[in-house]
């Protein structure tokens, strides 16, 4: 066993990223070590590395990027209960509880989860920590690539679509912006039984893609016949849910418009701007709901791993490239500057 390893850092007081040599980690009462086999880039990444993101619960003056984690049980802590075993194909939860607030005090939801990779040393490593309750099986049909980005690229947008925005099957939605979030809303809504789904996305090559992953509506979002051509395709009720996925201020205001009555905006990219609306009395007198969303829980997670086993969801389209760790700054770098426009890069160790 090496005494050392790979580790993609981030410095949190002077933002610089470097992928370097560390210590391998030795799990303590309740850990396990993975070996990580496959770790997703995403956006959240590269605004921690531009400093756009800042850590909330960070204890340290370095972590470990990588929240989009899969791999093998490499060693067990102390404490580790059945049926953890070395050798297990796991992905790991994006996040895991405080235990410390009220709510894990008083066995409610947790009011300041801590994100792995943000919070604490996450996946873009050789070896991994995860706490034995954030574990998830990983079955032998599911390549590790497709696993990793499970956690947040795909959990996000299933969570936001069914428990914030409360899909209903036989209803119009829409998704702004189709890049590793958006374009997973799009198969998800589909999955979930949305209809008709419209994809509204500045790049050609991401309303092509929202086509291939199942929309109905594909739509520039710098037309000036947007709102109307969603009426068109909704026989004039407009959308009962609409997702930004992007995280972009400008484009809220027009999914707004772009509402029914009753309809919802779920808020899933983080975008660092003021939050305006043209026209607020619009959103009373049609009893809409603009709603925040972060991340997922980890029921989502269970459910997604399910339907991929069974064979409901194809994440086969989504890995869009691998790269190996060493090259952690050139995926980030691609991935800013949307270099062959991936829905998701992936590091290999």
């Amino acid at each position: 066993m090496p005494e050392t390893m790979l580790a993609g850092r981030l410095d949190l007081r002077s933002g610089r990223f470097a992928v370097e040599e560390v210590p391998v980690p030795e799990p303590g009462p309740g850990q396990v070590r993975v070996r990580v086999r496959a770790a997703g880039i995403c956006l959240s990444d590269v605004h921690l590395v531009d400093g756009e993101l800042k850590p909330a619960f960070a204890r340290d003056g370095k972590v470990t990027l990588g929240h989009e984690v899969a791999g093998v049980v490499d060693v067990l802590g102390p404490d580790v209960p059945a049926p953890w075993a070395a050798g297990q194909r796991v992905l790991l939860q994006a996040g895991e509880r405080c235990g410390e607030c009220g709510g894990c005090v008083r066995h409610e939801p947790c009011r300041a989860v801590r994100t792995r990779g943000v919070d604490y040393d996450g996946g873009w490593a050789e070896y991994a920590l995860a706490n034995h309750h954030t574990l998830v099986p990983v079955p032998d049909g599911l390549p590790f690539e497709q696993a990793a980005i499970i956690p947040d690229a795909v959990s996000t947008p299933w969570a936001a679509i069914t428990t914030t925005g409360r899909v209903r099957p036989g209803r119009p939605a829409g998704v702004w912006g189709v890049g590793g979030l958006g374009a997973h809303a799009v198969q998800l809504l589909r999955l979930a039984g949305a209809a008709p789904i419209v994809a509204v996305d500045p790049l050609e090559g991401a309303r092509r893609r929202a086509l291939e992953f199942g929309a109905d509506v594909v739509l520039d979002a710098g037309a000036v016949d947007v709102r109307e051509r969603i009426l068109e395709a909704t026989g004039g009720s407009g959308l009962d849910l609409a997702l930004d996925t992007a995280g972009v201020s400008a484009v809220r205001d027009q999914a707004v418009r772009c509402l029914g009555r009753g309809g919802r905006l779920v808020l899933v990219g983080i975008a660092p701007g003021p939050l305006t609306l043209a026209d607020s009395a619009a959103l009373i007198f049609r009893e809409q709901q603009v709603l925040g969303h972060y991340g997922s829980a980890p029921g989502h997670v269970d459910e997604l791993v399910a339907l991929a086993r069974l064979g409901r969801l194809d994440l086969g389209r989504s890995v869009s490239g691998t790269l190996p760790l060493a090259e952690a700054a050139v995926g980030v770098e691609r991935l800013r500057k949307k270099d062959g426009d991936p829905v998701r890069l992936i590091l290999v160790p």
